[in-house]
């Protein structure tokens, strides 16, 4: 697969999904389209009632990631807050809530439809301290040390060049800064059939990395501090009807991902500067 083959098959892929919700229909990660209605044990049950009810029910229908990175990342008032694949814009307009008008969260997507979706949410729950870029993960359209937090939810897997994203989120990140995502991470050795599948990559699992791995990665960018929290463990079974409900063989396909995929919250710092200079620090 190549780079290119991969991003439009994602863009093709979210794209879809923001005009189902734009057409008052349900969407799933792990959905081909048209079927609806998917049983998905990776976007299930990310949010509570309380976080629920501070945005529109678009943003959470449109919600297609695999954890809850606001819930976990610790995100103060000031702060300035980057969603990388910001899909319908739930995580940038809870952020923006947590990080107060003093702060900013923004949301990078590369897809027009979500974008469209995302901003018509912000509209829909009047949050001022939000902004929606167009553009790609492995590009970020901001300047050096210019955010607090990055987050993300299960979009990173879904990227051909992981390297170049995790060079970027460490660029952007002030010195101190915090990298904070959910993402499908792999435990084990995976068979090649998963990873050639593009519906599998699409729908947040062929494209994962395997948990050593995916900490090396962070390391090499510069990150330290680096750790996987595990948030959820995929069964055997929850494989079994996801698989199914997209026409692939079951009993061949579903013990290969027993216990193999989790999502989790994946934690790292960039290093900040010595306080050597006058002003530094407050001082």
């Amino acid at each position: 697969m190549s780079t290119e083959n991969i991003k439009e098959a994602v863009k093709e892929k979210y794209g879809q999904a923001a005009l189902r919700i734009f057409q008052g229909r349900s969407s799933c990660c792990g959905t081909v389209p048209p079927l609806e209605g998917c049983p998905d044990p990776i976007t299930s049950n990310l949010y509570d009632g309380g976080q629920a009810s501070q945005i529109p029910e678009e943003a959470l229908l449109a919600s297609l990631g695999c954890g809850n990175p606001t819930a976990l990342a610790e995100l103060k008032p000031g702060e300035t807050v980057l969603d990388l694949g910001s899909g319908g814009g739930v995580d940038v307009l809870l952020s923006a809530k947590r990080v107060g008008p003093t702060g900013k969260a923004y949301g990078l997507d590369m897809t027009d439809e979500m974008l469209a979706l995302a901003r018509e949410n912000q509209r829909k729950a009047g949050i001022p301290n939000a902004e929606f870029l167009k553009g790609e993960i492995e590009d970020i359209p901001l300047p050096d040390n210019s955010v607090d937090v990055i987050i993300s939810n299960c979009v990173i897997n879904l990227s051909a060049d992981k390297d170049r994203v995790l060079r970027e989120a460490f660029r952007v990140l002030k010195p101190g800064g915090r990298f904070a995502v959910s993402d499908i991470v792999v435990r084990g050795e995976v068979p090649a059939e998963i990873r050639r599948n593009m519906e599998l990559w699409v729908g947040c699992m062929a494209g994962a990395l395997e948990e050593s791995e995916y900490l090396a990665k962070l390391t090499k960018a510069g990150f330290e501090l680096v750790s996987i929290e595990p948030t959820r463990v995929y069964r055997v079974e929850e494989g079994r009807e996801m698989l199914s409900c997209q026409g692939i063989d079951v009993e061949a396909m579903a013990p290969l991902v027993d216990g193999k995929f989790m999502s989790g919250f994946v934690r790292a710092k960039k290093p900040g500067t010595s306080c050597c200079v006058p002003g530094c620090c407050g001082k």
